[in-house]
């Protein structure tokens, strides 16, 4: 039987994050990766975003596994929030299913999963198909990348990975298992473009070693450090130099105990216990023997810094003298710029010795040009779909495949939006443009434990409570009397006005007395009526004086 193949994605393309794409044979659907993103300042209080996944809905019997290659929320985030309603085993490695399960308690999900431990380099047969999963090299622990195997040839999927030859075995690319990959036809490549842009390869700019080891062999006194939690080559590296230069661990706060726990409960420990001080003996070692570690994720851990910097964090052991160093090794994405820098302002006023490792000195583990240019020369796909990442990335990469010399062309690089199927039949490709084979595609948002589309209504009003204030405005009357009898009361919250404050608030409480007095004058009272007008008239004349529109809550009441 000659397979049908369709692929698409539900996220993950022009965007960061989100990563959800779906491979269809025949009637068995694979869904690699269900990640989420962290939602920009336009979005204020929710907490996640996620991939729809009304598609995978309506076809829950049909799922067959969700493949998760690596430990990072932006590729296992969906799950806690969609699981339950579309339940399929999980494959991951040992590390990417603790990560999963530890993000899950964390965010107060009930979910409950089917999982199987994959070796990150290994052969597997998941409903009657082979898969075989190769290790990459990627700065979460055992993650991999995979190809399935189908009668048109392989489709391989990458993952998130570079090309390093040197790292232990817990980061490593297996180039063995990716050339016996390419022995056999490959249909398709799915390729990471997040870091394409770049030029060269990754490696081994993207170390953190040499750009703290001098820092920590000079240091004189406490060291400080701030790590994102997702990224355990990182913490790995610095376990490494803080042995080297003898010198022992402190945890900042439970996060990052509980972190290094968890892989020890796993049997993939961090670091030798013995080589840990624990918070009530710090007092006893010596300034110049330890590394104070703070881990965290995106804003929780820029907020951290924040704290200790403002000398209101909840540890108060915990205080920057002139004589400490704070390394600040977690470079910011563009949604946390105004957080991080904030951050960064604080320590200076502690007149410790601050390491800023941004961007432009380290580089993030995702496959540069020559990453890439490598995995296409060693599988040499008859298709390419560059996925992860923004449109340019998206771009920039397809321009890789274009000038290797290994004949691709418009023809066999497949540039696609999120929603739009591509179908290989007989080893030929055909892109579903039409509005009607695209797949039901967007953004949910995740507000607590709730779930659901964007609701322009509700964030429009987080903007405008956010942007400027609110004022509440209450007023009881008689129906029999016709008159108010309790009130006017106003009360401001959020709404700033610098001049001529006692007049505007003078004025605001004549335009709502005028207002439900003229409405009590009517032969029916409709209070909904009179706040409408109420909040009209306000809304009016605030703007006139001000050019702000806060949000207007008249509250009329018949007693």
């Amino acid at each position: 039987m000659n397979d049908v193949i369709k692929f698409f994605a539900l996220g993950g393309l022009d965007e960061n994050g989100k990563n959800m794409y779906v491979l269809e044979i025949n009637e068995d659907i694979f869904v690699f990766e269900a990640g989420l993103k962290y939602p920009d300042k336009t979005r204020p209080g929710i907490d996640f975003v996620i991939p729809n996944f009304e598609y995978l809905k309506h076809n829950r019997n049909r799922i067959k596994a969700y493949i998760i290659t690596h430990g990072h929320d932006d590729q296992f985030g969906a799950l806690p929030f969609i699981y339950q309603e579309v339940p399929a085993p999980i494959y991951g490695s040992e590390a990417t299913i603790m990560m999963l399960e530890k993000f899950t308690k964390e965010v107060g999900s009930k979910a409950t999963y089917t999982t199987t431990t994959v070796l990150p380099s290994s052969r597997m047969t998941i409903a009657d198909r082979k898969f075989i999963f190769f290790q990459t090299t990627h700065n979460a622990m055992l993650s991999f990348g995979v190809a399935v195997d189908t009668s048109q040839g392989y489709v391989v999927y990458t993952g998130d990975f570079i090309v390093e030859y040197n790292a232990s075995n817990r980061y490593k690319l297996d180039l063995n298992s990716l050339a016996k990959i390419a022995e056999k036809d490959v249909l398709c490549l799915l390729a990471e473009s997040t870091g394409a842009e770049k030029t060269g390869y990754t490696s081994p700019g993207h170390r953190l070693t040499p750009k703290i080891s001098q820092v920590v062999r000079d240091a004189k006194g406490r060291i400080f450090i701030s790590i994102y939690e997702q990224s355990a080559y990182s913490v790995e590296e610095l376990v490494a130099i803080a042995i080297q230069n003898k010198r022992k661990l402190i945890f900042y706060d439970k996060v990052t105990s509980s972190y290094f726990e968890t892989f020890e409960e796993h049997k993939l420990p961090l670091i030798d216990p013995r080589f840990i001080v624990a918070n009530d003996d710090m007092l006893r070692v010596r300034d110049q023997d330890v590394i104070v570690v703070m881990l965290g994720n995106g804003q929780e851990l820029f907020e951290k810094i924040l704290k200790l910097g403002t000398k209101k964090n909840d540890d108060k052991r915990f205080v920057l003298k002139p004589s400490d160093t704070f390394i600040i090794a977690c470079p910011p994405p563009v949604v946390l710029e105004v957080l991080a820098t904030e951050a960064l302002d604080s320590l200076y006023f502690s007149e410790a010795n601050i390491v800023n490792i941004s961007t432009t000195n380290v580089g993030n583990m995702h496959a540069q040009e020559e990453d890439l240019r490598m995995m296409l020369s060693l599988l040499k796909p008859k298709y390419y779909i560059p996925v992860k990442g923004f449109y340019r990335h998206q771009i920039a990469n397809a321009k890789i495949a274009l000038n290797s010399g290994l004949n691709f062309s418009h023809q066999n690089i497949l540039l696609l939006d999120t929603g739009v199927p591509v179908i290989f039949k007989d080893r030929t490709a055909k892109i579903m443009y039409s509005e009607v084979d695209r797949i039901v595609n967007g953004d949910l948002m995740v507000d607590g434990t709730g779930i659901g589309d964007t609701n322009r209504g509700v964030l429009e009003d987080r903007q405008k409570l956010s942007d400027d204030g609110i004022i509440i405005l209450g007023v009881g009357y008689s129906p029999l009397l016709k008159t108010i009898i309790a009130g006017p009361d106003v009360q401001m919250r959020g709404f700033v006005y610098l001049r001529d404050s006692e007049l505007l608030l003078k004025n605001i409480i004549k335009i709502l007395v005028e207002s439900v007095e003229k409405g009590l004058e009517k032969p029916k009272i409709r209070p909904d009526e009179i706040a409408e007008d109420v909040s009209k008239n306000i809304e009016r004349y605030i703007f006139r004086e001000t050019r702000r529109r806060p949000m207007i809550i008249p509250l009329i009441h018949e007693l």
